[in-house]
């Protein structure tokens, strides 16, 4: 038997074809869905991510499978659909592009558009997806030498031409980064600085899921650093400086990995978007929310030391952060993430999850204070005497309560 190690990112991948093989005859059986061989015609491979995934070693419980078939490639799929109860879509109906979705599985299929395998290959978008398994020969099909490539944590395309072909393959490389760790071809970044323009042809709806793929990767740091130094979104946005100093330094020391999942996502968006693109590219209203307040407080952060905010500034900071402030401790000093993060965590801190110690119908019944701006007021200032422990019980909310109105209150 015959392996590799790949030193830089810890793993063991196959490399030998007669174990890739084999892996991919397992992963079909282990996967369940080889029910569907027996409706694929002569002449039917596997294709792309799938295959790549087995030689690295991971397909995750959730698998993506590409079939490429020589024809027919609708009522194919129709027909495994129907007889198997999975869910049809008709992808792209111009080029006869379907998926099928089951529970565990979701298949597309595309017919093969040239006369050979290897043609079809060779104009995929990168050597590492460009790997066939032929079904009936149980054989891969290897033209663009991806095996190596991938041993070698290596993205290249074979043409400019695959690029321009579809300008989303230019932000999927940033994927593969995120996802993979692999490196960039010096050709292929040649390709990405002339052709990053030709994005502005594709779908926002395209480009939304590619960045959420890119934000979510393990490595995504290193890919929002290519993006923003090779411009990518120049054609959309101005192009700022870093909204952090050095992104290839974060130190996640302090974050455990819940908060890494749900809260880095966030703060890499952040980084390379701006809330005009945001919301050109289809990203939901809570997400443009989030960057346009992490965008506030950090401008005000460019202007103030953190130590330097009043009593006012700190509680509208955690009042407007909560949900999110994890995405926001990074742009602090280091030296405050553990003590932030571990307040953040306690849902009694009152400054960090501000609350009322009284409700606003307790408020109107003992001080005779009616709806309207004054009572929201009111209540901002009672919570923000909790936050900072200057207030511990009813009859105290009650008399500061008082207090505040007969300080406030209009003129008669």
């Amino acid at each position: 038997m015959h392996i590799i190690k790949k030193e830089n990112k810890k793993n063991i991948i196959f490399s030998d074809h007669t174990l890739i093989n084999n892996e991919i005859d397992r992963s079909i059986k282990l996967y369940n869905w080889d029910f569907i061989l027996s409706f694929l015609p002569s002449g039917s491979y596997l294709v792309g991510g799938f295959v790549r995934d087995i030689i690295l070693r991971r397909l995750n419980e959730k698998i993506d499978v590409d079939i490429v078939v020589p024809k027919n490639s609708i009522e194919i799929g129709k027909r495994i659909a129907d007889k198997f109860k999975g869910k049809f879509i008709i992808l792209d109906e111009v080029r006869e592009v379907v998926r099928i979705i089951f529970k565990h599985v979701t298949i597309d299929i595309a017919p093969q558009i040239s006369p050979s395998i290897n043609i079809d290959l060779l104009s995929r978008d990168f050597s590492i997806n460009a790997i066939a398994f032929s079904l009936d020969k149980k054989l891969l099909i290897d033209p663009s030498n991806g095996i190596k490539d991938i041993q070698l944590s290596f993205l290249r395309t074979n043409t400019k031409q695959n690029l321009i072909n579809d300008p989303l393959r230019i932000l999927r490389c940033f994927r593969f980064v995120s996802e993979l760790n692999f490196n960039i071809d010096e050709k292929l970044i040649d390709f990405i600085k002339k052709c990053r323009h030709q994005l502005k042809l594709v779908s926002s709806e395209r480009i939304h899921y590619e960045v959420q793929r890119i934000i979510r990767g393990k490595y995504a740091a290193k890919s929002i650093i290519l993006i923003k130094k090779f411009k990518i979104f120049g054609y959309i946005q101005s192009e700022n400086e870093f909204k952090f100093n050095d992104l290839g330094k974060i130190n996640l020391a302090k974050f455990n990995e819940l908060e890494k999942e749900k809260f880095l996502p966030l703060f890499f968006l952040f980084q390379i978007l701006d809330e005009v693109s945001l919301k050109e590219f289809t990203f939901s209203k809570a997400e443009i929310l989030h960057i346009k307040l992490l965008n506030k407080w950090k401008r005000l952060l460019n202007k103030k030391n953190i130590y330097e905010l009043n009593e006012n500034e700190r509680f509208d900071l955690h009042k407007e952060l909560e949900s999110i402030l994890p995405s926001f401790i990074l742009f602090l000093p280091e030296t405050l993430h553990k003590d932030w993060l571990l307040r953040w965590r306690n849902k009694e801190d009152k400054l960090f999850h501000p609350t009322n110690l009284l409700k606003g119908d307790i408020l109107k019944k003992y001080l005779q204070i009616e709806d309207g701006p004054m009572l929201g007021k009111l209540m901002n200032y009672l919570s923000m005497e909790l936050a900072f422990n200057r207030l511990n019980n009813f009859d105290e909310a009650i008399y500061k309560g008082k207090q505040w109105i007969l300080q406030n209150a209009p003129k008669m």
